[in-house]
């Protein structure tokens, strides 16, 4: 997210309507954007689907923060420093550009960062503050949170109160001018106004809902009616064009307020911020997310399901559900996170979009928040707690620095070779750079002083029903719930992930009700089953020392301890099920078993990540200065843990022996999560022969048929058929993965150049700009060169000829990779060398783009032209060999 500066002035522009918290209603009814335009409905109603039944209450409840208490752990450590920061954090230095916009006085020292008096943001971080306040005063009930949040949200209402004598609308409330939203309105692309005041409300309605506040319930409806009357008099059309500047949780913030309330005006208001640009394709099945701004695009999503539950439509309720599923199954990295470069790409492209800034925190933040929201009305669906606690172990934990005392985080996580967290993040600092006291203030700053402050609120949950009450138990912390409906205490005590069991002690109260304890999906991988004991004793009956599973009219039946029904079938990615009347001093000892994982990654198999249970593990390269110029080749039969460590082992990379531990504890040096991992060896032999002779098929028959596109076509010169390329757009496609799990390879094609355009390709083999394997008739240098690059490579391979390709005659062009050497040769004859290749073609993965005659780069040229015989080749040919080649 860019920051650019604040050019506004003072508004001159003013709504005619008087913004009030109890504005008329619409009902809220199905709509189209014509029966909107036709003025039937408030211009700004956003189109649905099917009408609703009326709200839709989710089938599992959340405890308050202030009955879930977190024990002695990483979570604690955590919360607690961020704690500190709470209350250390000078409120009148972030009150400073709230009180001047409206002309009020302030002597504070203005914040740096985000929260300098001319950027656009300002003003975010005080919504996160007021939330973070709200969670620690539930999350421990120390009264300095409460005093703090109350004295923040006063000073507030009285800048609220001064904005009309400003010459502001009632109830508006920032840290910047309204002018920005006439900008805005105007068509302009301020930096994201309404994103800014999503945070300020949200933290207004956690201060109400978890503190109690009041005063900040006015300050809040105040904001929302100035919302409702700012976009009422928008066309449905100018609002949809609004909504492409980032907005936050508009609709999210809005809607939760009105199930708070009960306003339907609120509701009314929501809805106008729902996105059908990116609602539509969802609600259809489709991924259309390549080249999305992931966060921007994730808050949206949030705030679907309290949609769902305020209207009851179940197109809300898809449309949450397809998106976390595409994002997390096609478009997360290994330690759960999501983006690179803060975009969204093609799905399933990994390895080939790893850098320095790859999974932004705040996505994940938030990701994390609609995992949640949609396990509370599927919990039938475990793998949205899956996938929330292996995010929350492997990125959220850990972008927290531990040797903090104000528990500083950073931006992005890098998963490119060589990335680090690190100290000193002001603005404009590296990417891993931690946050600091006053010289950052970026949305990650924000979003992790809410993170660290509410580890306690998915440990358990509570089913609705109260003829059939149900415990879940998600998530294996250390920690404490007080179930106030049953008169029950739970104490969970455990050292997981470090170790794999859990113990659950009963310490007060009785009463019958379903104990559910969630069996993560990964333990599938270990080949071993986990084990519960109640009260000792195994809950899961055996018949010969195997698991028994009895059936009474065909289906398992409950298996008893004591006489008892306990019901614990602990199938991979379910929630075992202990049923019976609990009684204080009852246990129950969950144990799960671990082993080292490989897991490729989608788009290149030969590229690894290692994971022993929960846990993405990292090598460790130290703190020095020089990065590691490519992703390491590790031997995964070479893996050996470490004696006395439960999470710690050794494995030979790149002939030396690496220490492996938890990525989240990896701090202060340098890091690598994805490996290279070295092929099979199969026999010589040609994986691809397109001869091109009038023909589109691979002789070999491993690929499918390559097309002749955009304007290529079969041409004869005297010589033999080949396709002509006319230099306007003519290319030909050919299959993905041609050069997929080699780590040495030659590509032979004969080519006839007609006319030389710098950067022309005769081929081009990736996904995309920052990840290829080209070779160029000539470059702007005159010669022509073959290059290779994976994205995250500081620059890329090279091997430059000392000319360019000859014009006007048929010549045999031919690489070879392999061992760190590439060699260009023209009609047999070596005409460059480099020896020192950083990257391997291993690398490469799958390269679903493909082409001949055409840049991976829309702004480079076509070649002009003819090509024929493509072979690639599945090892590194010799000098004479290449000549032969040539010859035939």
């Amino acid at each position: 997210m860019p920051a650019p500066r604040d050019t506004t002035g003072p508004s001159r522009r003013r709504i005619l309507v008087t913004a009030t918290a109890t504005t008329a209603a619409a009902a809220v009814t199905p709509v189209t954007p014509a029966v909107a335009a036709s003025g039937a409905l408030p211009a700004a109603h956003p189109p649905v689907g099917a009408p609703g039944a009326g709200p839709a209450r989710a089938a599992l409840a959340a405890f308050d923060l202030s009955e879930v208490r977190l024990l002695d752990s990483p979570f604690l450590a955590n919360m607690r420093r961020t704690c500190a920061y709470l209350l250390f954090v000078d409120a009148d230095r972030l009150l400073h550009t709230f009180r001047r916009t409206v002309g009020l006085p302030s002597s504070a020292e203005p914040c740096g960062g985000w929260e300098a008096p001319d950027v656009q943001l300002r003003g975010h971080t005080t919504g996160h503050l007021l939330s973070a306040l709200a969670q620690a005063h539930a999350g421990t009930g120390e009264s300095a949170y409460a005093a703090k949040g109350r004295a923040l949200v006063s000073a507030l209402a009285e800048c609220q109160r001064a904005a009309p004598a400003a010459g502001f609308t009632r109830g508006y409330l920032s840290a910047f001018p309204e002018s920005v939203f006439d900008q805005l309105e105007a068509g302009g692309k301020p930096w994201a106004p309404y994103y800014t005041l999503h945070k300020i409300m949200a933290g207004l309605l956690d201060q109400y809902r978890l503190s109690g506040n009041r005063e900040a319930l006015d300050v809040l409806r105040e904001m929302a009616a100035w919302a409702d009357a700012r976009t009422a008099p928008l066309s449905y059309e100018r609002m949809q064009n609004l909504l492409k500047v980032e907005f936050g949780g508009m609709n999210d913030v809005l809607t939760r307020l009105h199930l708070e309330t009960g306003d339907p005006a609120h509701l009314r208001t929501a809805r106008r911020f729902d996105h059908e640009e990116l609602y539509a394709p969802l609600a259809a099945g489709r991924d259309e997310l390549a080249g999305r701004h992931a966060n921007t695009e994730i808050a949206k999503i949030v705030g679907v399901v309290p949609s769902y539950e305020a209207t009851g439509d179940p197109r809300y309720l898809d449309i949450a559900d397809t998106f976390w599923t595409t994002v997390v199954r096609h478009h997360s990295y290994a330690i759960g996170g999501n983006s690179n470069q803060e975009l969204l790409g093609p799905p399933d492209e990994i390895v080939s979009r790893l850098s320095e800034v790859t999974c932004e925190n705040c996505n994940s933040y938030n990701m994390l928040k609609l995992g949640r929201h949609l396990f509370l009305h599927r919990p039938d669906r475990t793998d949205f707690m899956d996938h929330y606690e292996w995010t929350l172990y492997n990125q959220m934990l850990g972008e927290q620095d531990p040797d903090s005392a104000h528990g500083f985080v950073t931006y992005y996580t890098g998963l490119w070779a060589g990335s680090r967290r690190e100290p000193k993040g002001g603005l404009g600092s590296a990417p891993g750079s931690y946050s600091g006291d006053y010289d950052n203030f970026s949305c990650d700053h924000g979003t992790g002083l809410e993170t660290h402050t509410k580890f306690a609120d998915s440990v358990y949950f509570r089913s609705r029903d109260t003829e059939r009450p149900a415990l879940y138990v998600n998530l294996f912390i250390p920690s404490e719930v007080r179930w106030s409906q049953r008169g029950v205490t739970l104490r969970q005590e455990t050292a997981y992930p470090s170790d794999g069991r859990t113990r659950l002690t009963v310490t007060r109260g009785r009463g019958r009700f379903a104990l559910r304890i969630r069996i993560p999906g990964w333990v599938a991988d270990t080949g071993r089953p986990a084990v519960l004991k109640v009260n000792g004793r195994p809950a899961t009956p055996k018949v010969d020392g195997r698991p028994a599973a009895p059936k009474v009219d065909g289906r398992p039946a409950a298996p008893k301890v004591d006489g008892r029904p306990v019901g614990a079938r602990t199938r991979p990615g379910t929630y075992a099920t202990l049923e019976r009347t609990w009684r204080t001093g009852d246990t129950v000892e969950l144990t799960l078993p671990r082993r080292p994982v490989w897991t490729p990654a989608p788009d290149n198999p030969q590229v690894k990540s290692l994971s022993y249970g929960p846990l993405v593990l990292a090598g460790q390269y130290g703190d020095g200065d020089t990065a590691l110029a490519t992703l390491p080749t590790i031997r995964p039969e070479s893996l050996r843990p470490v004696p006395g460590a439960s999470t710690r082992f050794t494995a030979l990379a790149d002939g030396h022996r690496v220490e492996l531990r938890p990525f989240h504890e990896v701090h202060h040096q340098r890091y690598n999560v994805y490996w290279a991992v070295a092929p099979r060896r199969t026999s010589e032999r040609d994986v691809a022969h397109y001869p091109f002779d009038e023909r589109t098929r691979d002789i070999t028959g491993t690929f499918a048929a390559a097309t002749l596109a955009a304007g290529a076509a079969w041409t004869n010169d005297g010589t033999g058929p080949a396709v002509a390329l006319d230099g306007r757009g003519g290319h030909v496609a050919l299959p993905a993965g041609l050069v997929s799990g080699l780590d040495a390879v030659t590509i032979g094609v004969r080519v006839r150049v007609d006319a030389l355009a710098a950067s022309a390709r005769v081929l081009d083999f990736g996904f995309h700009k920052e990840t290829y394997l080209f070779l160029a008739a000539t470059t702007g240098a005159g010669r022509a060169r073959a290059a290779l690059k994976i994205a995250g490579m500081e620059r890329e391979d090279v091997v430059d000829a000392n000319g360019p390709l000859p014009v006007g005659r048929w010549t045999h062009v031919a690489l070879t990779l392999g061992d760190g050497i590439g060699v260009l040769y023209l009609d047999g004859v070596e005409v460059g060398r480099n020896p020192a290749m950083v990257a391997s073609p291993l690398l490469l993965g799958m390269t679903t783009r493909s082409y001949l005659g055409r840049s991976q780069n829309s702004t480079h040229p076509y070649l002009h032209g003819a090509v024929r015989d493509l072979r690639v080749h599945n090892r590194a040919l010799t000098a004479p060999e290449v000549a032969r080649l040539a010859a035939g």
